[in-house]
């Protein structure tokens, strides 16, 4: 069983810096692409980050950009994404996922953890 398990979020002032973390398991993501989506209350969910997971290669999307660092540890099978310079606007329910790198759709998703950035 394919399971993502996000960890990390929480409450953090303005400026501040929070790391999540993704625990994969049940499979090898050797050859997907894994990303991080976001999603505010009354709000659709976005795209965050993503990497791909044999070659690291990386992108972000513009309002993170320089902020955030999206990594992964092979060893670990673990995904992370290095959250700084927060922002009340980066308040939301954070997701990993994980799409083959060939689809456009993300096929496993984790539960999700809180970010909170207070004024």
């Amino acid at each position: 069983q394919v399971q993502l398990v996000e960890s990390g979020g929480g409450l953090v002032q303005a400026g501040g810096s929070l790391r999540l973390s993704c625990a994969t398991s049940g499979r090898s993501f050797g050859g997907y692409v894994m990303g991080w989506f976001r999603q505010a209350p009354g709000q659709e969910r976005e795209f965050v980050a993503r990497i791909n997971w044999n070659s690291g290669i990386t992108y972000y999307a513009d309002s993170v950009k320089g902020r955030f660092t999206i990594t992964r540890d092979n060893a670990k099978n673990t995904v992370y994404l290095q959250m700084n310079s927060l922002k009340p606007e980066d308040t939301a329910l954070y997701f990993c996922a994980a799409r083959f790198v060939v689809s456009t759709r993300y096929d496993y998703w984790g539960q999700g953890t809180q970010v909170t950035v207070s004024s």
